[in-house]
Parts: C-alpha cells; structure tokens; sequence
C-alpha cells in the first residue's frame, strides 16, 4: 500500500511538470567559427549546492559540444578561479565573467543565473567576449520541476523506510523521523526537476549558434 502511494505521487509529479519554454538571441555579426573553448564560469541564483549548479552546468555543456565547442565545465573553473583567488560574486556581470575568461584564457565565458528554482524554474543564460566584455548570445526559458510534489513523494517515502526499519514499538518514531528526512532530501535536485531543468536548457540553447 505504502509503495502504491508513493508512485502515485510521483506519477502525480511528473504530470504536472508543465512544458517547458525558452529563447534566445545572438549578435549576427559576431563570427562564432573563431571561438573554441568556453568556459561555463558559474550558475548564480536560487541554486543551492554545488553538486546541482554542477549538474545544471553539464547540462549546458553538453548543448556547447553539440554546437562544436569545447566547453570548461563550471568544477574545473570554479578550482582555478579560486586558485587565482577571484571573486565569485564577480561573474554577476557581463565585465566580471569577461575578466574571469581573461584568467581562464578562454575567448568566451557562459554564465547562468537562475531566480527561481522552485515549484518553477525561470533562467537566463548569457554568453560573454572576453575581450570587450559584449554579450554575444543571451536566452531565457521556463518551466514546472514538480519540487513541492516531489517533497511530498520524498517524505512519504522516508515515512515509509523509517517505519520498516524499527520495531513495532518504534514504528511511530521511526516513520516521523523518516518523513522528516525524506521531506529534506525531496528538496534536491530529483530525477524529475533535473529532467524537467535539462528540458528547459535545451529549449533556451535552441538559439545558441554552432561553430
């Protein structure tokens, strides 16, 4: 009964994810053949944890290597950047993700910034010239990640693993301290706000331009 319940809720999740949307738009006149590194510099906003903006940062990677980039990914420009002691409030602007590519010797730099990332997600995505700091190619997109079910379906679940794993006696407390930490492990990135997040990725790089 109790695995029943729980797969309802996630059905009910899925379900109710929502298409996602996105843009975009690039300088014309910029001739993106002379660009073969970029380096995804960070993931900003309401990001939490550096293993989901990490996986968010692949997903855009892997939208560059279908492009013919060689794409930086944001682990490895996050270890130099600090190693090079540069701030990482810095990249919130176009200058500051410039001056970050100057340090990473890359022709441009990719920075994502994500206000929302809740029962719905919005972001923004700008490819930056290192040189002169000018955006060379900017897109947006939304969409519903399913986070306030999947809580739910992870605190049920949880409820269910602490009940199971006590005696009789304890089954009480053992089922609440469960759903509590199923509640907290429903607030990462689960498989279904990550599959929804790459969908959203995917639209908003439809626009991105390929070398």
């Amino acid at each position: 009964m109790k695995i029943a319940f729980v797969c309802a809720l996630i059905a009910a999740a899925l379900l109710m994810t929502g298409c996602p949307s996105g843009k975009g738009y690039f300088r014309a006149d910029y001739d993106f053949t002379k660009v073969d590194k970029i380096a995804v510099v960070d993931v900003i906003g309401d990001v939490r944890g550096e293993s989901a903006k990490n996986q968010i940062s692949d997903f855009f990677v892997m939208e560059l290597l279908k492009r013919g980039f060689a794409p930086v990914e944001r682990a490895q420009v996050q270890v130099l950047l600090k190693e090079q002691q540069f701030q990482a409030t810095d990249v919130t602007t176009a200058e500051g993700a410039a001056q970050a590519g100057k340090i990473l010797n890359v022709p441009a730099v990719l920075f994502v910034n994500i206000p929302n990332f809740g029962d719905e997600m919005s972001l923004t995505a700008k490819m930056v010239d290192v040189e002169d700091g000018s955006i060379l190619w900017m897109g947006s997109g939304t969409g519903k990640t399913g986070r306030m079910l999947s809580t739910v379906a992870g605190a049920a679940a949880g409820a269910g693993a602490g009940a199971a794993v006590v005696g009789e006696d304890d089954r009480a407390v053992g089922a609440i301290a469960g759903g509590v930490l199923g509640g907290v492990a429903g607030h990462a990135l689960s498989p279904q706000k990550a599959a929804q997040a790459q969908q959203v990725i995917e639209k908003v790089c439809k626009s991105l331009p390929s070398r």
